[in-house]
């Protein structure tokens, strides 16, 4: 055996293995080999700047190929936020008052490419319990009297069959009914029978004909984002608050906008409803299912109504045994509300203090739902409206708020049936002490928090129970 001479590479002598052939320098290969590199040190990054509904700002960066999914996530890791796949990216415009969510696949950077200078835009992080809810409610999304079906489908069709053509690349159903359209260059505005079809969306210039020779073109969407009107009349001059419009891409302002207004909450619902399945089809399903992957019983196109993390964190509870049972019974379950509630009126509830000392809650009954997400502090009744309308009209999205009629009493402002319903909550006082009511003092409780706890397990007087609450988070 000849002695190793200074300089020799472990190379040289076979018979020794190298045990670390990823580090010697091959000639025919560099160590710093592109293919040898994660992928990730080759994209480029962006910084983007999010807001929240306190209008505090978070500046971000980013890949460049990042989705609006994407950026929720790392705002709800950020944040410490729970993820009950609610959270949105929403687009705003500030001077035409319009705004949109973006869709969970769609690419930040693209979205923000389309953007003028002469518009001042901004991406908001917030809550829309409303973006898939058509896949577990259609019935809500598409009435009757809007829908037609091919002449070769049966009329019976269940709903999620309705999905199901929408989602189709072969079938579609035609939605069909009045809107009002701004005329272009114009300030007035013409009602006239829509008709969307998967080639685009039309009107009839005669009457509610449907026949080829009286329909005209009126947008496709491929090259055009749809967006929804925030301010109502106020802007557009439009006849009605359910104004939406069509933007297209890289467009210069608001002369190039196809603005449309419906007489009603649920007949926008379903043109926009309508409008996102045409213009992603499957992508929106396989958003919607994304979180679910994995699970059982979530199978392509079973589509079944979901609960909300809220929803299952609630049940009838009866805690008078040695051993806790939930209660299946729905009578049973509203005798043991109310006599819970009852319980809580007769007994002087005692909360704790910042020191942890237990404090009569009759002497801060007035404060202590301040602390609460679901309380805003003065706000009136038109701003609890549009923070509903951001939050999405699902039914249970409420919040409670100051009234501004009566200082000395709240209000419950309150989603259902696509509408936003408003009730007093009453203060009483009772041999010395407080309590608040919805109910004309047949229910009571002696704060604001146990009000709405009672009310998230019974619907009560109310039309449906207390799901979601719209809260301004912080960034």
């Amino acid at each position: 055996n000849r002695r190793k001479k200074k300089g020799d590479s472990i190379l040289e002598n076979p018979s020794i293995p190298n045990p670390f052939p990823e580090l010697c320098c091959s000639p025919f290969a560099s160590v710093l080999s592109a293919s040898l590199l994660p992928k990730a040190t080759s994209r480029k990054k962006q910084v983007i700047k999010v807001y929240s509904e306190d209008d505090t700002s978070r500046a971000l960066e980013v890949p460049s190929d990042i989705t609006a999914r994407d950026v929720c996530q790392l705002l709800i890791l950020k944040n410490h936020y729970i993820d009950d796949h609610s959270w949105t990216l929403f687009e705003q415009l500030t001077h035409t008052g319009l705004g949109r969510a973006i869709e969970d696949h769609e690419l930040v950077m693209e979205v923000q490419s389309n953007w003028v200078m002469e518009e001042e835009t901004k991406l908001y992080f917030r809550k829309n319990y409303a973006k898939y809810e058509f896949f577990k409610n259609p019935l809500s999304f598409f009435p009757d009297h809007m829908i037609s079906f091919p002449s070769e489908t049966n009329a019976a069709l269940s709903h999620s069959g309705i999905l199901q053509m929408f989602l189709s690349s072969s079938t579609y159903p035609e939605i069909h009914g009045y809107l009002h359209a701004k005329e272009q260059g114009k300030k007035s505005w013409k009602k006239l029978y829509f008709l969307l079809r998967r080639s685009g969306l039309y009107f009839s210039t005669k009457g509610t004909s449907k026949e080829p020779r009286h329909l005209q073109f009126f947008c496709e969407f491929s090259n055009s984002d749809m967006y929804m009107s925030l301010t109502g009349k106020k802007i557009s001059g439009a006849p009605t608050n359910y104004g939406f419009c069509f933007k297209p891409n890289k467009s210069g302002g608001s002369r190039d906008l196809k603005q449309l207004c419906a007489d009603d909450e649920q007949s926008r619902t379903c043109w926009m409803t309508a409008i996102r399945l045409l213009k992603y089809g499957m992508q929106l399903y396989q958003n919607y299912m994304q979180p679910y992957q994995g699970r059982s019983g979530c199978s392509p196109l079973n589509i079944t109504p979901m609960r909300s993390i809220s929803e299952n964190s609630l049940v009838a509870m009866d805690f008078s045994g040695h051993r806790s049972r939930i209660i299946e019974n729905p009578t049973e379950a509203l005798s043991v509300a109310v006599e819970e509630g009852l319980a809580w009126r007769r007994r002087g509830c005692l909360r704790l203090n910042s020191h942890g000392s237990p404090i009569a809650t009759s002497n801060m009954g007035m404060s202590i739902h301040r602390s609460q997400s679901w309380f805003h502090h003065k706000i009136s009744r038109e701003e609890a409206q549009r923070l509903i309308l951001q939050h999405g009209l699902v039914d249970g999205v409420f919040l409670v708020r100051d009234s501004q009629s009566n200082p000395k009493t709240f209000v419950l402002s309150l989603s259902h049936g696509l509408k936003i319903k408003h009730f007093q909550i009453v203060p009483l006082e009772d041999d010395g002490k407080l309590f608040y009511t919805l109910d004309d003092g047949h229910t009571r409780f002696t704060d604001l928090i146990q009000l709405v706890e009672f009310y998230q397990l019974n619907k009560g007087v109310l039309p449906c129970k207390l799901k979601h609450y719209c809260a301004r988070i912080a960034l």
